[in-house]
């Protein structure tokens, strides 16, 4: 009894842990985005497909904590175990799909290039997605489904997005060979929030004596292997393949604040002739070498 206490105790505190980290992840993309004015270097597939797959998690968490007729549903088809999601899973779903928006807002406010864009085979998976969620929602509605299988279908939605949501973002990195306009420190604490979300999968099962909980909620589970292995491609490509960082989009005021000591700009030319005389039109220049 004791142990389940510290094990219970233990949980909890890894649950709020990964909570913290996987939530503050989202914030260092949006302030450098605002310090920039800039949004130039961000995927904008990475961007939208992060908002659906956060809707899709928050419809699935707040279902699972709050609704009765979905915690009945889980029990008859789990041997009347309960499910696994805890507060800390809603909180961060609601706050991740809260931030996510608000990054979303700042590509239509902020500079961006000319084509840097959501591309056709996005659209596409966007619109599939979508159909496919109404035509199960529609399913339940009739009788033919339970609602909780439109639910396992939004997880499955968020699991697969946040897959191919990454892929824009490497690939525009290695194009670029650079990571310019992608936080390294969004990474950093992603890359934390994913052990964390995993152990703490992992310990519940474990106290529990149920390990079906990890395949009832198995899109925790694949968030957090997922995350981990993107983490490590991008803090790859930030530390050791593509070292170059220097920031042709960033205003002046930034560049100077955080070059003071290190730049001397001759009197003779303003430092902002120089950056427009050196700044590429497109991460495609940079690509390029223009």
């Amino acid at each position: 009894m004791e142990l389940t206490g510290l094990g219970s105790f233990t949980s909890h505190v890894i649950g709020w842990a990964y909570f913290i980290a996987w939530s503050a992840s989202f914030y260092p993309q949006a302030i450098l985005n605002y310090r920039r004015k800039s949004v130039q270097g961000l995927s904008l597939d990475f961007i939208f497909l992060n908002v659906l797959g956060f809707l899709c998690y928050s419809i699935f968490n707040l279902a699972f904590f709050f609704s009765t007729t979905i915690q009945d549903q889980y029990r008859d088809r789990n041997d009347g175990q309960d499910n696994l999601v805890r507060s800390n899973d809603v909180f961060f779903a609601v706050h991740a799909l809260v931030l996510s928006t608000f990054t979303l807002v700042q590509t239509f406010l902020y500079k961006r290039d000319k084509d840097q864009s959501v591309s056709s085979p996005t659209k596409v998976l966007i619109l599939i997605t979508v159909t496919g969620a109404l035509i199960v929602a529609a399913s339940a509605i009739w009788g033919s489904a339970q609602w909780i299988d439109f639910l396992y279908y939004l997880s499955y939605i968020k699991l697969g997005i946040s897959f191919v949501k990454y892929c824009p973002q490497v690939y525009l990195n290695y194009s670029a060979q650079s990571t310019v306009g992608w936080s390294i420190h969004n990474i950093l604490l992603d890359f934390t929030g994913g052990a964390l979300s995993i152990a703490q999968l992992i310990l519940d099962a474990y106290i529990s004596g149920d390990w079906s909980g990890i395949s009832g909620d198995i899109v925790k589970f694949g968030l957090g292997f997922l995350s981990i292995a993107f983490d490590l491609i991008f803090m790859t490509q930030h530390y050791i393949l593509y070292r170059n960082r220097k920031d042709f989009y960033a205003p002046l005021s930034m560049v100077e604040s955080e070059h003071q000591s290190l730049v001397v700009v001759p009197r003779s030319k303003s430092y902002q002739s120089i950056q427009d005389q050196a700044r590429p039109t497109s991460m495609r220049d940079l690509e390029l070498g223009h």
